[in-house]
């Protein structure tokens, strides 16, 4: 089992920034592809970013070039960083963890969850 826990989010005003951190703990593997997911009030759960075991990252389109997803291996923590925060980045954010090399962005693919964290845009 892997234990996944975020922290970071918070309230902040539109073209701000904040940085996501989610640390894992229990049995962690570096190879494992770190994922994550946000859902916006009201919607379903989305992907937003995800890194690979090299260090190849892959972002959704809504975000690519404000936000940036890395890893220190060392720590056992992945983060992200938020730049030029949107209203519409308003969401509960989510660190995912897959038993796997291969990154993948569907949501039913990975297999830990952290318990979230609020991040609120205003505008």
């Amino acid at each position: 089992q892997v234990q996944l826990v975020e922290s970071g989010g918070g309230l902040v005003q539109a073209g701000g920034s904040l940085r996501l951190s989610c640390v894992a703990s229990g049995r962690t593997d570096s190879r494992n592809t770190m994922g994550w997911f946000r859902q916006p009030p009201g919607k379903e759960r989305e992907f937003v970013a995800v890194i690979n075991w090299t260090g190849s990252t892959y972002y959704v389109d809504s975000v690519k070039g404000r936000f940036t997803i890395s890893r220190d291996n060392a720590k056992n923590t992945v983060y992200l960083q938020m730049n030029s925060l949107k209203p519409e980045d308003t969401a509960v954010y989510y660190c995912a963890a897959r038993n796997s090399r291969l990154p993948i962005i569907n949501v039913d693919g990975y297999d830990y969850w952290g318990q979230g964290t609020q991040v609120t845009v205003s505008s």
